[in-house]
């Protein structure tokens, strides 16, 4: 499993809700994209800058790999004017809280 957290800088005006009408047109985008486990867009407010992105669940390092090339990094520089930082993690074991009962679980090399 692997973990992409991807930035880009945007002008210090862009709000939260800026972001919010952005990511919302190209979330449709990431719906059911083969190896995508689940994409969790993000922004924050800086002194000089606003920063946004996301935080991507992929099953594997070649699914990262794929769904990050060379057309989706243009495509995201095009319509944010900022090319993005892509730091990929291994994820060796995660706690998902979401159900009746956390689950605890151990992930292999991906």
């Amino acid at each position: 499993m692997q973990l992409a957290i991807v930035t880009f800088r945007m002008p210090a005006g862009f709000s939260r809700d800026d972001a919010a009408g952005y990511f919302s047109e190209t979330a449709p985008r990431y719906a059911g994209l083969p190896g995508l486990l689940s994409k969790h867009y993000i922004h924050r407010h800086l002194a000089t800058h606003a920063e946004a992105g996301g935080a991507y669940l992929w099953e594997s390092q070649a699914a990262a790999e794929a769904g990050h090339g060379p057309e989706w990094a243009a495509r995201v520089t095009a319509k944010y004017g900022s090319a993005p930082e892509i730091r990929l993690f291994d994820v060796p074991v995660s706690v998902d809280n979401r159900g009746d009962s956390p689950v605890i679980a151990e992930h292999p090399a991906a």
